[in-house]
């Protein structure tokens, strides 16, 4: 019988093993860094913006079990960047010897929306109202129970909008027919098995980032509020403007699901704000979050620091806001204003090291400071 890894507690010199290479295991290289920590990127794409900024890099697929081998001798610790992560991963990590954080429960359920949802109910927390979908009746069905209008995803993977289309009364008038506008929905995800999601009326959207600490410590950053656009996360910013109990209702759901998930790390929970101040999940990333990016500039304490603290076993910092801040993502060619923003008092530009500037990725971010009121 293989014995449970021990708890680490790293020491300066160690290093953080991230699978993901990407902008966010790029800036939580930079953050490790910064606290004397080495990082070692696993990641499939040679180029990856993470590979430019860490000690070490492997290029291997998240499926290699002899690269995950090696790479689990070679690092004190593991976490990632992105959650679709392979659980199997995970798993072989784990019986080489590596300690993983988050673990595998928190990757089981965000990979899979209507596992996350279900989960999210369990703990008393209000979610939309959904139906699962493996086919066109159960589609039909679905829009039934949940009403229009709804939106159709896919059960696994997509982001930034991608694996979900809308139904509603227009598609219906549409498509001359229900039956006809269901079946170009299915089609449009690709017939995989999905989520139907009830439309919710929102007022605004804002998300929590939260940390726990090995030791069980919790630190939560304040709401962030978050406004999209085709999909993609647009601006972020803070202060949200919410009510004090709707920032208690959201801050009350993220420590429950931190600590059912038994979660070590940095998560990101989206809401959205009813017109009563009511919340309801929308989802939760086990990550850190692109919404958090303005911590990195507004906070003592950024999320990826926050993040290190944590899987590295160290106690957590204090996520106080120093300033308000608004974040912009800088999508497809817009990174190529870089010269323009850095010449802008109280701008701080991150720009990610990406190649090719294509329309609807993430090339950047700008932060945007003024004095707290």
């Amino acid at each position: 019988m293989t014995r449970p890894a021990p708890s680490p507690i790293l020491k300066p010199g160690d290093t953080v093993g991230v699978l993901g290479g990407g902008q966010l295991g790029r800036m939580l290289s930079l953050a490790a860094a910064s606290l004397g920590l080495r990082t070692h990127i696993l990641c499939p794409d040679e180029d990856c913006p993470a590979s430019q900024q860490s000690t070490r890099f492997t290029k291997a697929d998240y499926d290699d079990e002899a690269a995950l081998k090696n790479f689990a001798g070679a690092v004190d610790v593991v976490t990632y960047e992105f959650e679709n992560v392979p659980v199997r991963a995970v798993a072989v990590l784990k019986a080489a010897g590596a300690t993983v954080r988050p673990g595998a429960m928190a990757l089981e359920k965000a990979q899979d929306r209507l596992v996350e949802k279900e989960f999210v109910r369990s703990l008393g927390v209000a979610t939309a109202e959904f139906h699962g979908v493996d086919n066109v009746a159960d589609l039909e069905q679905g829009l039934r129970n949940v009403g229009r209008p709804a939106i159709l995803k896919t059960r696994r993977l997509g982001y930034d909008g991608k694996g979900q289309t809308r139904l509603t009364d227009k598609d219906i008038d549409l498509h001359a027919s229900f039956e006809k506008a269901v079946a170009f929905a299915w089609e449009e995800v690709g017939a995989a098995p999905s989520i139907l999601e009830a439309f919710v009326p929102f007022e605004r959207e804002i998300s929590i980032i939260g940390a726990r600490a090995a030791n069980g410590d919790i630190r939560l950053y304040e709401p962030i509020e978050n406004v999209h656009a085709h999909g993609i996360l647009k601006t972020s910013t803070a202060p949200a403007q919410v009510t004090p109990e709707t920032r208690a209702a959201a801050e009350q759901a993220s420590v429950a699901i931190l600590e059912a998930l038994e979660y070590v790390g940095v998560v990101g929970v989206e809401f959205f704000v009813l017109p009563d101040g009511g919340i309801v999940v929308n989802e939760f990333a086990p990550r850190v979050h692109n919404s958090g990016h303005l911590t990195a500039d507004a906070c003592a304490v950024s999320q990826f620091e926050q993040h290190i603290r944590a899987v590295a076993g160290w106690p957590l910092g204090d996520p106080l806001r120093h300033s308000d801040a608004v974040m912009e993502n800088l999508i497809g060619d817009e990174a190529g204003k870089w010269g323009e923003i850095i010449r802008e008092p109280n701008a701080c530009l991150h720009l990610y090291g990406k190649g090719e500037a294509r329309p609807g990725r993430k090339m950047g971010h700008v932060t945007r400071l003024s004095t707290t009121t």
